[in-house]
């Protein structure tokens, strides 16, 4: 969608301002129903566990969860001390690997996609079926990285503290910022449980306060701390954050697209007045053309 000239209107307001739900975009054109109210189906709801199918998707979300937690230690261990592995030829499967993570994190991503796996599953396991999409691919680059002896910098003394200080304080800004947008909606926690006791899911707020009135998108700033923030650089490593931060680029840009097409005008605004990324003072990732 392109961001010039006029855009639809696809709010939703209630009493606690501006709302959007990235997983239901249907939402989004008309008026959700009240968090908490019993979904309308054909027929009366089954017994909680009469279905097989109902089963496997609570088992699914579990699983989800807990797979995310692991992946979380192993990511930190992982951009903290960096891959052992050697062999012949890594860098060719370390560019795969950076690259394959990207393609499927971003893809389920796609309103169209979201739409057309709605029609195969139920739309409360989106959320779960990303998150287990994304720490796959994160827990296969771990496995298959291949480290580099060649150094590029390796910190010593204070500029060692300071790049584990700033390192360290990343993790903090991105949870503080995965806080303010709801981590449940990040791991799709908040869907899956919402469908397993058979409730309409409050829809997502469009949030605006805390960091967010100072860039649009900190989770992805944050996301940059951790993969440049390190001690010691090598060349592996530089492989890791070259592709990440062309990713993080592109995909706050696609992030903008995709807001401005579930909140309409209120996110335009809203991008007038506030920077994507801080440190970029250009483009389509500062502040919003006054005339969009």
């Amino acid at each position: 969608m392109s961001a010039a000239g006029g855009v639809s209107d696809r709010n939703t307001q209630t009493d606690a301002g501006w709302q959007y739900d990235l997983m239901n975009e249907a939402s989004s054109a008309v008026r959700a129903p009240t968090a908490g109210m019993p979904i309308a189906t054909e027929r009366r709801a089954r017994p909680f566990f009469a279905s097989l199918g109902r089963c496997v998707g609570l088992a699914f979300g579990i699983g989800t969860q807990i797979l995310f937690l692991y992946t979380v230690v192993y990511l930190f261990l992982f951009l903290r001390y960096g891959s052992d592995h050697r062999f012949a030829g890594w860098w060719f499967v370390d560019v795969l690997l950076a690259t394959g993570f990207v393609i499927p994190h971003s893809v389920l991503l796609v309103p169209s996609i979201q739409k057309r796996l709605k029609t195969t599953m139920p739309g409360g396991l989106l959320g779960c079926l990303h998150c287990v999409t994304t720490c796959v691919a994160l827990l296969m680059l771990f496995r298959f990285w291949g480290g580099s002896e060649i150094v590029i910098w390796r910190a010593s003394g204070w500029a060692e503290t300071i790049l584990l200080g700033l390192f360290y304080g990343s993790w903090i800004a991105l949870f503080y910022s995965l806080y303010l947008t709801g981590l449940g909606y990040q791991t799709g926690l908040t869907q899956w449980w919402y469908w397993a006791i058979q409730r309409k899911p409050p829809v997502r707020p469009f949030v605006t306060k805390g960091v967010f009135r100072w860039m649009r998108h900190p989770v992805y700033m944050s996301f940059l701390g951790l993969i440049w923030f390190t001690p010691v650089m090598t060349l592996d490593h530089v492989i890791l954050t070259a592709i990440w931060t062309v990713y993080i680029y592109a995909g706050s840009y696609f992030k903008d697209r995709r807001l401005i097409y579930f909140i309409g005008r209120d996110y335009v605004e809203y991008g007038k007045r506030v920077s994507g990324l801080p440190f970029i003072a250009f483009g389509s990732l500062h502040r919003f053309p006054k005339h969009m």
